[in-house]
């Protein structure tokens, strides 16, 4: 059995990407509810991020979503994060909120509709070069909700195109991330709904075209670790967009409901090679971001609680005795390698984890520590007024 000591230089640089949307106003689809000390503002948002980071000393990166979080100045925003202790991250585009794309945006019938969708993706890709941003993410809330309704090789061929299109703007240093999601809004059909359709269709583009891995994003029962595993095997998983789920896409706290599936697919990252730096500029390959809404409680310290889940999980992970286990398992001892893998598992490392965060001058118990510093009551006094943020 490892002990946290033989892991925790290990831990070291894990970066967990925070989205700007989880700081503002959200909810259900019936209704999006206000919290007092919400930012108004996309500047607020980082500012937010960075509370996160600094309490935690996990999050270095905030992702944008355009046109939520539009601003005149991109490189003025950068400065902001950067003054902060963060930089900018993912951009995240945005078809899904335009009448003309009820019928869909990149795989619509009407080319000047993929056109206006495709323009899209290039300003977002102009904002990366203001930010410095590597990923462009797209995500696609298109499909169809009766047989018939729509041609489905149709719709795959013009999303092919307009991938390729969007993707020869694509800079060497940039990739372009594409998300699946088994349903919604489309009910039918998706036209993104697996990761088998993200990886043909990001495979036809080019080695900078990649998958992200929603965890909510699956069939029920689907065997998530599984798809980490293939699509590291493959060299195609970019991200993740961690979460937790009891139903669909229920973006609520990660590792809230199933813990152990959140050790199992950290597992397969390490054992995959997807976890650590791997580039000269100390980023990773296979990114590492939330993507929840806090609809219920408040949002800094439901980030904060998030990004400790990842970090308790990934210490549990590095701690399985890799020797052992493949011992066990060449040796077709199923109990044994069973053993090796639970008792990894079920080892509370949270009192190593606090040990080691004081010692990096972070606090022991962050949760508890942001709750102690009267930032959030100080966030509620001086956040008043203005029109508070929503991903609506």
């Amino acid at each position: 059995m490892r002990t946290f000591a033989d892991i925790a230089t290990q831990l070291e640089g894990q970066a967990i990407e925070l989205p700007s949307w989880a700081f503002g106003n959200s909810g259900t689809r019936f209704k999006v509810f206000g919290s007092p000390g919400t930012a108004r503002t996309v500047q607020e948002k980082v500012a937010d991020a960075a509370t996160v980071h600094r309490f935690t000393g996990l999050a270095p990166t905030v992702a944008l979503h355009i046109p939520w979080d539009l601003v005149d100045d991109y490189e003025a925003l950068r400065r902001h994060a950067e003054d902060l202790g963060v930089r900018l991250g993912t951009i995240n585009s945005n078809t899904f909120q335009d009448d003309d794309y009820k019928l869909g945006a990149l795989t619509h019938t009407d080319r000047k509709i993929r056109q206006k969708a495709i323009d899209h993706h290039f300003e977002c890709l102009d904002v990366m070069a203001q930010t410095g941003s590597r990923d462009l993410k797209i995500w696609l809330a298109e499909g169809s909700n009766y047989p018939g309704q729509a041609d489905l090789r149709g719709r795959q061929d013009r999303l092919a195109e307009s991938l390729a299109t969007i993707y020869e703007r694509v800079g060497d240093d940039q990739r372009l991330v594409l998300e699946y999601k088994f349903f919604e809004p489309a009910f039918y059909h998706t036209d993104v709904p697996d990761w088998g359709t993200s990886y043909a269709q990001v495979s036809a583009l080019g080695e900078r075209a990649v998958v992200c891995l929603d965890t909510g994003h699956h069939a029920p029962g689907t065997n998530i670790e599984f798809v980490v595993m293939q699509l590291l095997r493959l060299g195609k998983l970019g991200s993740f967009d961690f979460n937790s789920r009891f139903y669909a896409d229920d973006d609520l706290i990660v590792g809230a409901a199933d813990p152990f599936q959140l050790f199992r697919i950290l597992f397969e990252v390490i054992r995959g090679g997807g976890y650590g730096p791997a580039n000269p500029d100390g980023t990773s390959e296979v990114a590492f971001m939330l993507d929840q809404c806090h609809n219920i409680e408040e949002k800094i310290p439901g980030q904060i609680r998030s990004v400790l889940n990842v970090q308790e999980m990934t210490a549990r992970a590095l701690l399985v005795d890799r020797e052992a286990l493949t011992m066990a398992q060449e040796a077709g001892d199923v109990l044994g390698a069973h053993e090796v893998f639970m008792d990894a598992f079920s080892t509370d490392v949270r009192a190593d984890l606090a040990a080691w965060r004081e010692e990096r001058g972070l606090p022991a118990h962050p949760v508890k520590a942001y709750a102690a510093s009267g930032h959030q009551a100080e966030l509620e006094t001086s956040r008043v007024g203005g029109t508070q943020m929503s991903w609506t």
